[in-house]
């Protein structure tokens, strides 16, 4: 599927599925990198989604038409176009207690032990399907069903940044301090957003992730380490 329509007197909508799927993701990915290598004058940013890709551009610089050609040429470079590697970000999370105060819930709600829910949540990698709600959030894929846990009936007022949470079947960060109303199983210290850093979001969509569990006087180090730029975020690419 490969569908163009306007999106509103600014944008442009390209459409690559119906469903979220791996495969979708992909040809997101390779289009957005194919986006970025052409650099279309005109073109201000995109935003890739679950399904389709949003383009938001200049009309003064160029026009819905003269865009749109450019799209449909673009679509014939992503045969055999090569991707750069997928990179897998190592996201330290430190579980339980203050920073994961809906563990023991998320646990009880599905006959586990919160060492349990811990250990499903850190065997896998997440794909990072989008970017959304706030700068930064990612919307991930891949969570176990085995810790799938029904949003909070009551929305906090407060979630703090880098809080690690649950809701249904997804799991996702915190970017910065929000209302929510996920089941809040861990924070990281880890900025996802940070105005100072260039660019400022962390992460990409059609990239991963993988959490890993670390100690609250771990998380203090890294926390210390974090301002003071001593920390070096662990990536591998897969």
């Amino acid at each position: 599927m490969f569908e163009v329509k306007a999106y509103g007197d600014r944008g442009l909508r390209i459409q690559f599925g119906e469903t979220i799927s791996e495969a979708t993701n992909t040809t997101i990915r390779s289009f957005s990198h194919l986006l970025e290598k052409e650099a279309i004058p005109g073109v201000i940013e995109w935003i890739p989604t679950y399904v389709d890709i949003s383009i938001l551009y200049d009309p003064y610089l160029i026009t819905y038409k003269q865009l749109k050609e450019k799209i449909y040429h673009l679509k014939d470079d992503m045969e055999g176009l090569h991707l750069p590697p997928r990179q897998i970000f190592h996201i330290p999370v430190y579980y339980g207690g203050e920073a994961g105060p809906d563990l023991e819930h998320v646990a009880a709600y599905n006959g586990l032990t919160p060492e349990e829910v811990i250990e499903i949540h850190t065997n896998r990698d997440y794909l990072i399907y989008m970017i959304g709600f706030t700068p930064g959030f990612p919307y991930l894929g891949g969570m176990s069903e085995k810790i799938a846990t029904p949003r909070l009936k009551n929305p906090r007022s407060k979630t703090p940044a880098g809080s690690v949470g649950i809701a249904g079947v997804q799991t996702g960060i915190y970017s910065m301090e929000t209302p929510g109303g996920w089941q809040i199983i861990g924070r990281t210290p880890v900025k996802l957003y940070d105005i100072q850093r260039k660019p400022p979001v962390l992460l990409q969509s059609g990239h991963s992730i993988r959490f890993e569990q670390v100690t609250k006087e771990e998380y203090k180090q890294i926390e210390k380490d974090i301002k003071n730029g001593r920390y070096q975020l662990k990536v591998r690419e897969e």
